[in-house]
């Protein structure tokens, strides 16, 4: 999620696109669910977060900040202390990512009835193969 030329052009051309992105990555909607929560320092988030790697979490928290979503507050000690919080606009999209995460874990036994559903479709299609997208030959054979 680092800000790249080839971002800046496409952020240029549809800056929307360029945010929609950054609010639904992968890393994006959990640093927003998290931080919807309460304030984290680095590495709790990270903790809180799981399976994120610091160079991941460090270029998300950037461009979520960079795009006036996430504040971050260092402070001046020994040692030194950094927190992460929404702004005002970021809790506006956490609430709404947060809705969606919802949604996601209320309708997921139907999820998994579709997937089975389709993917029973899919074997039952094949045939003799049983395989997903046999060839073309392996079909004209069967």
């Amino acid at each position: 999620m680092a800000v790249s030329n080839w971002n800046l052009e496409g952020e240029a051309m549809c800056p929307h696109r360029l945010v929609l992105e950054h609010v639904t990555s992968r890393w994006g909607v959990l640093v927003l669910i998290e931080l919807n929560e309460r304030s984290y320092r680095f590495s709790e988030l990270r903790r809180a977060i799981g399976r994120v790697s610091e160079k991941m979490l460090t270029q998300t928290l950037q461009t979520l900040e960079r795009d006036g979503l996430v504040h971050r507050d260092a402070k001046p000690v020994i040692p030194p202390r950094v927190d992460y919080s929404l702004t005002g606009l970021g809790r506006e999209a956490a609430q709404l990512v947060s809705a969606l995460g919802d949604w996601t874990h209320e309708r997921m036994d139907d999820v998994l009835k579709a997937r089975e559903a389709y993917d029973g479709d899919r074997a039952g299609a094949d045939g003799v193969t049983g395989r997903v997208g046999g060839s073309a030959k392996e079909t004209a054979r069967t």
